[in-house]
C-alpha cells in the first residue's frame, strides 16, 4: 500500500511502488485525464506536475513521488489555479485542440513553464518552443499552442 498526494488530497493506492504514476492515477484513482501515449516519455501526453515540475508519469514510479505533491490536469483546469485557468482559456480562445489527445499533457507543460517564469516575463517564441519540446501533437497545432502559451503568459503578467 502506498500513499500519494494527488490534487491536494492523500490517497492510499494498492499498487507496487515501481508502478508508473500514470497507471496509479488512471487505474487506481480513476483520474483518466492524464493520457497514455508512447510509454517511453517521448510524447508528453502523460505529463503531470510533481512539486511544480512537469514530469512524464508513464516512466516515473510512484516511489519517486513519495512525500511529494502530484497535480493532474483535473486540478489544473478546475479553475482554482489561476495559471491553469489562463492556459485553459487561451487554449479555447486559440482553438488549439483538434483531436484533443495530447492536450492534457500540453496544458500541463505550458502551466509548469509559465509558473517557472519570473513575474511579468514575456517568453519569446524560442523559449516557448523549448519549453514545449517533447510534447507531440499529431494534429500539428503547434502555432496555436505557441500563441496560446504566449497569451496565457501575458494574462498572468
Amino acid at each position: 500500500m502506498n500513499t500519494l498526494n494527488v490534487n491536494g488530497r492523500d490517497h492510499r493506492v494498492n499498487v507496487d511502488s515501481g508502478t508508473p504514476i500514470l497507471w496509479a492515477l488512471r487505474d487506481a484513482l480513476g483520474l483518466t485525464g492524464t493520457k497514455f501515449g508512447c510509454g517511453v516519455a517521448l510524447c508528453g501526453a502523460c505529463t503531470v506536475h510533481i512539486d511544480g515540475q512537469a514530469v512524464r508519469s508513464c516512466v516515473t514510479p510512484i516511489a519517486a513521488a513519495s512525500g511529494k505533491k502530484i497535480v493532474t490536469i483535473e486540478s489544473v483546469t478546475a479553475g482554482a489555479d489561476p495559471v491553469g485557468a489562463a492556459v485553459h482559456a487561451a487554449w479555447v480562445k486559440h482553438d488549439v485542440a483538434q483531436c484533443g489527445y495530447c492536450q492534457s499533457g500540453q496544458i500541463m507543460s505550458a502551466t509548469a513553464f509559465i509558473k517557472s517564469l519570473p513575474r511579468g516575463k514575456q517568453p519569446g517564441t524560442d523559449e516557448i518552443d523549448a519549453a514545449m519540446a517533447g510534447n507531440l501533437c499529431r494534429c500539428g497545432t503547434y502555432a496555436r499552442i505557441r500563441a496560446a502559451v504566449a497569451e496565457a503568459a501575458r494574462t498572468i503578467a
